[in-house]
């Protein structure tokens, strides 16, 4: 295996298990846990892992998503300097470590972790990713979410209404957007990586069909005004969802188109399809040829 590849399949290994192969090996210590206001009473919070949604007020403290438990600490302070309330609930987006490693802290503290029905499936026994060759262990019970959900789940609570939906074979096949309809922001978890191209996990049922219909879907809840949470990367907007979404639709069809005139995954690397967006979106851990690989192998399947 090239260089380059090798380098990728650890990125990958590291991004979707949340575990260093040794104690301090992601250097958690160094961790700085940042706060940005979205809206009156809601912040997205920034670290190491997928962004976090918070909602803070007079009924408690609302979160989306928790990063690792290795930096939890570092999560409740900054979270304190916003509210002196009790973290009263947490909602995983999807299973995957880098958004539920600090679930069981937070239960363990009197939190009330809610998740998709499939989030509690996968995170209760081994999952393997064939694309990394990586084994990613069953969750402790403690880490579990207690309350699951098919489809809808509402909240009321801080004066604010917040529905969060599954979207099915999305970035997993666990995943929820999380739309807070008062205020007009919304937590697109994994579905948006905003200004890099997107890890789709495939192995947890994820594709990139059901990432754009994802993306469609929580487009029309959206105007001009709102405010986007992404999975990861800075706070984006509705002109920034089209055009990421524009850019998955188009890669889609190249590499569909390709491999119905009969080409190789070699021969569709080699022609690069991506190239006119690598400079605008190839600057994340998931490459233009990681990219193109996650997209082959996806429709491949399909097609």
């Amino acid at each position: 295996m090239p260089a380059a590849s090798s380098a990728l399949s650890l990125l990958l290994v590291l991004f979707t298990a949340g575990l260093a192969s040794r104690p301090g090996a992601q250097g958690f210590e160094n961790v700085r846990v940042q706060t940005h206001q979205v809206a009156p009473g809601v912040y997205m919070l920034t670290g190491r892992g997928g962004n976090i949604g918070v909602s803070v007020g007079k009924d408690g403290v609302f979160l989306i998503d928790d990063q690792f438990g290795e930096i939890t600490p570092k999560i409740r302070a900054a979270i304190a300097k916003l509210s002196d309330q009790p973290i009263r609930f947490v909602l995983n987006t999807h299973w995957h470590r880098d958004h539920t490693g600090g679930n069981e802290n937070l239960a363990r503290a009197g939190s009330l972790v809610l998740a998709h029905d499939n989030v509690r499936k996968r995170m209760s026994v081994e999952q393997f990713n064939k694309l990394s060759g990586r084994r990613t262990p069953a969750s402790a019970k403690g880490a579990l979410p207690v309350v699951t959900f098919n489809d809808t789940l509402t909240f009321h609570l801080n004066d604010l209404e917040v529905h969060a939906f599954h979207v099915e074979s999305g970035h997993t096949d666990g995943d929820a957007i999380v739309h807070f309809r008062n205020i007009n922001v919304i937590h697109m978890g994994d579905i948006h990586f905003n200004g890099r191209y997107p890890f789709i996990d495939l192995a947890s049922g994820g594709s990139v069909d059901g990432t754009i219909a994802a993306v469609e879907q929580a487009l029309t809840l959206m105007d001009r005004k709102t405010r986007v949470i992404p999975g990861h990367g800075p706070l984006s907007n509705h002109a920034e969802l089209r055009v990421y979404h524009g850019m998955l639709v188009t890669l889609r069809q190249r590499v569909r188109d390709a491999i119905a005139r009969g080409q190789t995954l070699e021969q569709v690397l080699t022609a690069r399809p991506t190239a006119e967006f690598d400079a605008g979106w190839g600057g994340g851990f998931v490459s233009f040829e990681r990219f193109t690989r996650i997209l082959y192998q996806d429709l491949s399947r399909r097609d």
